[in-house]
């Protein structure tokens, strides 16, 4: 469970930024971005006070472990020691801009790359420097060559969100290098950055008794769901009576399937499981996020009341909120999302919206977080 990180961050300093849709954003740095390391980023918050990351959406290429052979150890102030072999070379993580390059008395020879996504990214002791600022670098580039201190040949890694270091296991599993696939809210308060996981909430409580669902990954890398074979009372369209009024996917990248029919409706639950976050979350208002078996997770937004807590087990078709416009909403609906293993995909694989029926299909599951699906 990844609880809400908050990051202190230092005084704000202008940037110039030019950017279109198809090329690489470019990027003028100030004096102080080119010498301190932890500084804010500006603009990040201008039009929010909140923004996702979903990682989830990153093709194979768009990530890579700054030492894919290199082994991985946290330290307690959120920094990455990752200890390789003399001349390994070093790589970004993501595509981004070089914001730092140079030696600094703590850190070495150290870059900073800034990241589309809002993230940067530290590489520090490096042996030698390969870019310079303004570069524009690949996800998988080689920047540097890790250097050596002390007998020990690593890279200082950090991943850093307006000037603090967060946590680098909400972006990665340190252990196995991956990418953690899931979507990340970044909340400005104050002088402060929130992060959480989408679906998580810091006052959860987790027993193991309270919290305990059917997980079929422990035993096997596939699962098979067939929708036809589901009992009526495992299951409950989320909004009975509902139209679509925004379809998932299509050239805004919708999220989810907005289903419209009255202010003030009972919104159901459509599967067994454990209420993982009720609360405002950004654009999405009153939001709710329910945990069900085998790692799908249901979120509903927009409501006028949220009807449940954090914690709370539900059963499918028990009413947990009313319909509402709260957040960034122009008419009464349900924003209704989908996602399995922290990644979403489109709810029309479940659910048939004209019929307000499952679909007959059965899904193919994998534990890596993909799923197909096929007619019965």
């Amino acid at each position: 469970m990844m609880n809400i990180r908050k990051i202190l961050l230092p005084l704000a300093f202008a940037l110039v930024i030019t950017t279109t849709a198809s090329a690489p954003v470019k990027q003028q740095f100030t004096a102080a971005e080119q010498q301190q390391i932890s500084i804010e980023t500006p603009g990040l918050f201008t039009r929010s006070d909140a923004f996702n990351v979903d990682l989830s959406a990153l093709k194979a290429s768009e990530y890579s472990f700054p030492l894919p052979v290199g082994k991985a150890t946290v330290r307690k102030n959120n920094t990455i020691e990752i200890t390789t072999t003399e001349g390994d070379a070093v790589k970004s993580m993501f595509e981004g801009i070089v914001r730092l390059s140079r030696k600094h008395p703590d850190y070495g020879n150290v870059i900073v790359v800034r990241h589309r996504n809002g993230f940067e990214t530290v590489y520090g002791n490096n042996a030698q420097n390969l870019v310079n600022v303004g570069d524009y670098v690949r996800a998988g580039q080689t920047i540097a060559i890790a250097g050596s201190s002390e007998g020990k040949i690593f890279c200082d890694f950090a991943i850093m969100l307006n000037g603090g270091r967060i946590n680098p296991s909400a972006v990665i599993n340190v252990k196995t290098h991956q990418l953690r696939r899931q979507t990340l809210l970044c909340e400005k308060d104050g002088q402060y950055v929130n992060v959480s996981v989408l679906g998580d909430k810091v006052d959860i409580v987790e027993t193991e008794d309270e919290m305990k669902l059917d997980d079929a990954f422990e035993k096997t890398a596939t699962f098979k769901w067939n929708l036809e074979q589901m009992e009526k009372q495992r299951w409950a369209y989320p909004l009975p009576g509902a139209k679509v009024i925004s379809p998932y996917g299509g050239k805004r990248r919708h999220a989810g399937v907005d289903l419209k029919t009255k202010p003030n409706d009972e919104i159901f639950a459509a599967f067994d499981g454990v209420v993982t976050r009720s609360s405002p979350y950004a654009g999405y208002g009153n939001c709710i996020v329910i945990r069900h078996a085998n790692g799908l997770e249901t979120l509903y937004s927009h409501q006028s009341k949220n009807l449940v807590k954090v914690g709370d087990k539900v059963k499918a078709g028990q009413v947990i909120g009313l319909t509402g416009r709260t957040g960034r909403a122009s008419t009464e609906h349900l924003h209704f999302e989908t996602h399995f293993k922290g990644r979403r995909f489109n709810p029309n694989l479940i659910f048939d919206h004209t019929s307000h029926d499952l679909q007959q299909v059965t899904l193919t599951m994998t534990k890596n977080g993909g799923i197909t699906s096929k007619k019965n």
